[in-house]
C-alpha cells in the first residue's frame, strides 16, 4: 500500500488521472446546480403540500361549522311558522268564556306548545318596562306623554321572539315619546 505524500498538489492533473481538473470542477458545479434545484423543487413541493394541507383543514372546519349551524337553526323555519298558532293561543285565553273547562283546556294546550317551544330554543322578548330596542322592538305606534319616559314602551301589540340567541320576530309596541 502506497502512503500518500502530503507535498502532493491534488488539483493538478497527474498522468493517471482518467478526467483533467477542469471536466471534473464542471461536473461537481453540474451536480451542485442540479441538487440545488432539487432542494428547490422539494422546498416548494413541502410548502405547496402545508399550504394544501392547511386549506383542507380550513375547509373541514368550515364545513362542520356550517353543519353544526344548519343543524342548530333547522327548526327555525318550523318555529316560525308555529308562531302565529302561539299568538291565536294567547288571543283565545284573553276571551271570556262561560265553560271553564274548554277555557282549561285551551289553556293547557297553550302551557305544552310554549314549553314544547322553549325546550327547542324559543325564547320570549319581554317588553315589560323595557326600553325600545330598534334591534328587538318595532314600534307601531309613537304617543306624546309626560307620563312616561321618553322611549319607553307602553304596551305591546304582538309578542317577540327570539330562536337560540337570534331574532326570529321583533316585538310590536307601542312607545312613549317627550312632546
Amino acid at each position: 500500500m502506497e502512503i500518500p505524500n502530503p507535498e502532493h498538489n491534488y488539483s493538478e492533473v497527474s498522468e493517471d488521472d482518467s478526467l483533467p481538473v477542469e471536466s471534473a470542477e464542471g461536473r461537481l458545479a453540474e451536480l451542485t446546480a442540479e441538487r440545488d434545484r432539487l432542494a428547490a423543487a422539494n422546498a416548494d413541493l413541502e410548502d405547496r403540500l402545508l399550504r394544501a394541507r392547511a386549506e383542507f383543514d380550513n375547509a373541514r372546519r368550515r364545513g362542520e361549522r356550517e353543519r353544526s349551524d344548519f343543524l342548530q337553526f333547522a327548526g327555525m323555519d318550523l318555529v316560525k311558522e308555529l308562531l302565529p298558532v302561539v299568538d291565536d293561543f294567547e288571543r283565545a285565553l284573553k276571551v271570556e268564556t262561560a265553560d271553564c273547562d274548554y277555557a282549561k283546556g285551551v289553556e293547557l294546550i297553550y302551557q305544552r306548545l310554549v314549553e314544547a317551544l322553549k325546550k327547542i330554543g324559543l325564547e320570549p322578548i319581554n317588553t315589560t318596562g323595557a326600553r325600545f330596542d330598534p334591534n328587538l322592538h318595532q314600534a307601531v305606534d309613537r304617543v306624546e306623554t309626560d307620563e312616561a319616559e321618553d322611549m319607553a314602551i307602553l304596551s305591546e301589540y304582538q309578542r317577540g321572539y327570539k330562536f337560540k340567541g337570534k331574532l326570529l320576530r321583533p316585538a310590536m309596541v307601542r312607545v312613549a315619546v317627550r312632546p
